[in-house]
């Protein structure tokens, strides 16, 4: 479970860089510029010890050098990732202007693509100093720049995964009746850190009425008796994802929670069979939505079936109705339709789910059976 991945070499992210260049160009941008986020750590490994206002920024454009423009405070932690040697860094020192520095690494007329989460001071302050050049988010400019894995990146969310299945293994174990949520969260949390997650992102726990709400915060209820409780935890290892969710039940369930679980699992199921290069994400929505549908609950259906997963717990792909995005070998995302009865109970199961050359693969393989729990 502790298993490390092969480490990414300067070559990789040189590769990562050329890849998006072509791609910028096919999308008809002059460059792309990326801020600190995941982006900028996909592209260089090069993560801000802290995020401040001192720009930093990395240029890419065909024909020219990758270039990295940093504060020289911060040059040493620069040249430490894992991808410097693939750029070329570029400092600015206190009192000088950035924005003259970064307009020497830019087509002063260009069109470039821009991480969503760059500051706005800075997208101004470029604009200011080049006012004829123009911006795109990156989201709508390059949606699918992260969401196509190579095979390190399946390693590492396929480990992720079987680190959040061996969580599930063991949470089924521990007494829920009886017990508040947070205390069944403090657990999940424990266990993903123990089988290798460096970094928690969330373990909800919502136990009877508290499940119908799909994004619920671990409380101070008291699970009880005869409760379906819905367990969708995750975090970072490796640097990717897991995201799994169960729904499990305190004792022996009801018919109707039975008949909402099996429903459940069949538009999983269902979903999860549509998989397979070419075909649209909407239509992974669609396979899972028609089931739940067909069988009575479709206005219970509240969210979309899935978004893609990586280095962040939601990125692109969705599978959402009006996604259009044909799935590609190498992409990843969640398949987790849900049935909420508001006041009563949830119940959602997912999986992290690769397509592949044929069709799709679990990373998530936990039963999907209604587990019984004390």
């Amino acid at each position: 479970m502790r298993s490390a991945p092969i480490p990414l070499t300067s070559d990789d992210y040189a590769a990562r860089m050329a890849r998006v260049v072509d791609d910028a160009l096919a999308a008809g941008l002059d460059g792309v510029i990326v801020t600190p986020g995941p982006d900028l750590v996909w592209l260089t490994g090069y993560r801000p010890t802290a995020i401040t206002e001192r720009l930093t920024m990395l240029a890419l454009a065909p024909d020219v050098q990758p270039t990295l423009l940093v504060p020289v405070l911060e040059r040493p932690d620069a040249e430490a990732a894992e991808g410097a040697a693939s750029v070329a860094i570029v400092d600015w020192v206190d009192g000088a202007d950035p924005y003259e520095s970064a307009a020497r690494m830019l087509r002063p007329e260009g069109r470039f693509g821009i991480s969503d989460s760059a500051w706005a001071m800075h997208l101004l302050g470029l604009q200011s100093t080049l006012p004829d050049t123009r911006y795109r988010a990156l989201s709508q400019g390059l949606p699918m720049m992260r969401a196509i894995k190579d095979a390190n990146e399946l390693a590492r969310l396929a480990m992720a995964g079987a680190a959040a299945d061996a969580t599930y293994g063991e949470i089924v174990n521990v007494r829920f009746a009886g017990r508040r949520e947070t205390e069944v969260a403090a657990d999940l949390a424990a266990l993903l850190r123990e089988f290798g997650h460096e970094q928690v992102d969330f373990t909800v726990v919502g136990s009877g009425p508290n499940g119908a709400n799909p994004h619920h915060e671990a409380g101070d209820r008291v699970i009880e008796q005869g409760d379906a409780v819905v367990l969708d935890f995750g975090g970072l290892m490796n640097g990717y994802g897991s995201d799994t969710t169960r729904t499990v039940c305190v004792g022996e369930p009801s018919a109707e929670v039975r008949e909402v679980h099996e429903i459940v699992r069949r538009a999983q199921q269902t979903a999860f069979e549509a998989v397979r290069p070419g075909v649209p994400c909407q239509e992974i929505d669609r396979a899972a939505r028609a089931v739940i549908t067909d069988a009575g609950y479709g206005e219970a259906f509240i969210h979309r079936t899935g978004h893609g997963i990586g280095m962040t717990t939601h990125e692109p792909p969705h599978m959402v109705e009006g996604e259009e995005q044909p799935l590609r070998p190498g992409m990843c995302f969640s398949i987790e339709p849900g049935i909420y009865l508001a006041g009563r109970f949830g119940v959602r199961i997912e999986d992290i789910v690769t397509v592949t050359d044929t069709g799709g693969e679990r990373f998530n393989t936990t039963d999907h059976a209604l587990h019984i729990v004390e």
